[in-house]
């Protein structure tokens, strides 16, 4: 027998690899099988490609995808490309967690927390995926109620230092913490002197009894109560009928008079007594919280919420008091004048605890405006900054100190100042603004920003500077921008099969085809008037496209307004007498400098509108005036009017007063909108006036021919 070679043939040791790398397989299916099938996160094995060699069913869920349609297919294919994925390496033996944005085959977005072991198997990489879109969405939500609670906070204590009457300040306060808290009762109690107290100010849901002047018995709240509340004891009582709230039998026996289940207990304590020491363990009162439902578990942040309104309370009896004593100070003065040195010497102190009260208020407000993801700044009259919030470091990367006096200029950059000078001018010049900028980042993103600027006036209404608030819009204007070009598309793709559905029911309606019905004839009518306002709506929407792109240019020239009035007057003659209303022109030369068709097509709008919404016998009149350095046309009518609150709205994309006039009357929603971008971008005004049951007016303006 011949010796057995030890080089087989190709075909044989290909076999061999064949029956290995299957068996291969086989053993890693039989290892992660229990794994895979009971697992509720998302596990996968990919290969050294990013492929997916195998997937239970939560990694199937996740991705939208059975698992053989699964398998062989790449990772990256499922990542979306503006959520980031550079920390993801297959090429290292580290094990890695972080963070993906996913997209599944059903464009389903998700972000998920990853875990990355390599070569658990030869070749093959486990991938742990965990579904935490879900968690974000939460914290996003808390965080923007958190944000909202700061500004209500701030609403608060900005009006509580708005006034020195003490009574109004205590209404505020109780009234506003209600809201806040969302509470059915919020009340302040008084400690009097004799050991007893009274409920001095209250806000109260109508199901609940009111408690407003009611004085209580010292055995209700005994002394060793005021004791603790004198040292800042702050009680949140969840049950008051729980043993482990502490309540003597007595109150609770009194709090359920008034349905009273929960309650939340901050004390006042008064920073000043009467000959203006200090005694910061002085109680003057309670700012107390009730739920009446039912029992409530009161969080960290209302706590704070009533500390800090309960320090405001304090600052506000001080003041009340500082105004107290210096009236008094006025009537010695006026009997004694050997007291002046001590009256001065006292209003000096009293001074410094109100400049201290005032440093407080500052530093908290430094500390909301820091809590807010917008910019937040105020500019002097010579265009430099004297106050910005945290924002501004972490949109330009610039420090407090580095912008604290600079010139707006230094600090945006020569091309963005420019863009922003003409709404600093005019803020500067006591006109409040809002405008739309785009800037670029630290980073070097370009950003869309809405701006306001607020003028800040002296008691001379001298304009001393602005305050300048920049809020992210970049979102918006995408989604404005992918609503605009998918507006352009389908119109497009509409207007020429509209036209010829359009043109061959006209044909049919002319009975060149053979004739119909009358049933037939009536449908083929309603169809030929649909057909025609869906052509209408479809031209009206491209011509509003593109006046908004700017690839319209208005080829602007002198002409006399009373052409323009004679013109859209004869054109709208026929409909009027369609619809029996008197359509009266009263034409003025005044020279204008316009587009002729655009304009001509703004004015058959309006009267066309004028025109639908009156009723037979009416009256449209078309009027027009000379203005400052400019022509004021007006359309008037005698229909129905409008509302208060639509005649802003009615010039935005398919707004109408009532749903149904677009099918009773044939309009698109788009005539008076068109109207508007044509008006603007002439550098006119357009706006509504109307009285309800007496018709409306539309007036417009266009800039005069200067000699």
């Amino acid at each position: 027998m011949a010796p057995r070679s030890s080089h087989q043939p190709a075909s044989t040791q290909k076999g061999k690899n064949k029956i290995r790398s299957a068996s291969t397989r086989r053993s890693r299916k039989r290892l992660l099988q229990p794994l895979l099938e009971y697992a509720q996160d998302a596990i996968a094995l990919v290969d050294d490609a990013g492929c997916f060699l195998d997937a239970n069913l939560a990694a199937c869920q996740l991705f939208g995808l059975s698992r053989q349609a699964l398998l062989g297919r790449p990772l990256l294919d499922f990542i979306d490309a503006g959520g980031g994925h550079e920390g993801l390496n297959l090429q290292t033996s580290q094990r890695q967690i972080g963070e993906l944005r996913l997209v599944n085959s059903r464009h389903v977005f998700s972000e998920v927390e990853y875990s990355l072991t390599p070569a658990v198997l030869p070749h093959g990489h486990l991938l742990v995926l965990r579904d935490i879109s879900r968690r974000k969405a939460a914290i996003e939500d808390e965080l923007q109620r958190q944000r909202q609670r700061v500004e209500l906070f701030s609403e608060v204590t900005l009006k509580i230092r708005q006034s020195l009457q003490l009574k109004e300040i205590l209404h505020t306060t109780v009234t506003e913490v209600q809201r806040i808290l969302r509470a059915d009762r919020v009340l302040i109690y008084q400690v009097l002197p004799n050991g007893t107290g009274k409920t001095i100010s209250e806000a109260v849901l109508p199901n609940y009894p009111t408690i407003l002047d009611m004085e209580f018995p010292e055995e209700v709240f005994p002394e060793e109560y005021h004791q603790l509340y004198a040292q800042g004891r702050v009680r949140a009582i969840t049950d008051v009928h729980n043993p482990a709230a502490g309540l003597s039998e007595c109150l609770v026996d009194f709090v359920d008079q008034f349905d009273i289940k929960a309650k939340l207990i901050v004390p006042i304590v008064q920073n000043l007594n009467h000959n203006g020491s200090t005694s910061p363990n002085q109680l003057w009162g309670l700012l107390i919280a009730h739920q009446c439902r039912n029992p409530r578990h009161w969080v960290d942040f209302e706590l704070e919420l009533m500390q800090q309104l309960a320090d405001q309370i304090s600052i506000a009896l001080a003041q009340a008091q500082l105004l107290e004593r210096l009236e008094e100070i006025v009537e010695v003065r006026t009997a004694e004048l050997q007291d002046v040195n001590r009256s001065l010497k006292q209003e000096i102190n009293d001074r410094e605890h109100a400049e201290a009260a005032l440093r407080q208020s500052e530093e908290q407000l430094r500390l909301i405006t820091n809590a807010l993801p917008v910019l937040i700044a105020y500019v002097d009259n010579q265009q430099q900054y004297r106050f910005n919030n945290n924002a501004y470091f972490d949109w330009l990367g610039k420090s407090p100190g580095e912008i604290y006096g600079a010139h707006l200029q230094h600090v945006w950059g020569a091309a963005c100042y420019q863009r922003m000078r003409f709404y600093v001018d005019s803020a500067l010049s006591g006109h409040t603004v809002t405008y739309e900028n785009e800037i670029t980042l630290a980073n070097g993103n370009q950003r869309s920003v809405d701006v306001t600027y607020v003028p800040h006036l002296d008691d001379q209404n001298t304009v001393k500077g602005f305050f300048a608030l920049t809020s992210d819009i970049s979102d918006r204007k995408a989604i404005e921008r992918m609503k605009d070009e998918f507006i352009s598309v389908v119109s497009h793709e509409l207007r020429t099969p509209l036209t010829s559905l359009h043109s061959a029911l006209k044909i049919l309606a002319t009975g060149r085809l053979g004739s119909l019905s009358t049933d037939g004839q009536q449908m083929l009518g309603i169809a030929d008037e649909s057909t025609e306002r869906l052509v209408r709506l479809v031209n009206n929407v491209l011509d509003l496209q593109r006046i908004e792109s700017g690839k319209v240019i208005m080829d602007r020239q002198a002409h006399n307004a009373a052409d323009f009035m004679v013109q859209a007057a004869e054109a709208m003659q026929a409909m009027a007498q369609q619809h029996e209303v008197t359509l009266i022109a009263q034409p003025q030369d005044l020279m204008i400098w316009a587009d002729a068709d655009y304009i001509l097509q703004a004015l058959t709008n309006l009267l066309s509108n004028a025109i639908k919404f009156s009723t037979p016998g009416d009256t449209v009149w078309l009027t027009a005036e000379a203005g400052q350095d400019e022509a004021i046309f007006r359309v008037r009518d005698e229909g129905q009017g409008i509302p208060a609150d639509h005649l802003e709205r009615i010039f935005e994309r398919f707004q109408q007063v009532d749903s149904s006039d677009s099918r009773k009357k044939g309009g698109t929603g788009l005539g008076l909108t068109i109207c508007r971008k044509i008006i603007e971008q002439h550098g006119g005004r357009i706006w509504a006036e109307s009285t309800l049951g007496h018709g409306s007016t539309f007036s417009f303006t266009l800039p005069t021919l200067k000699e």
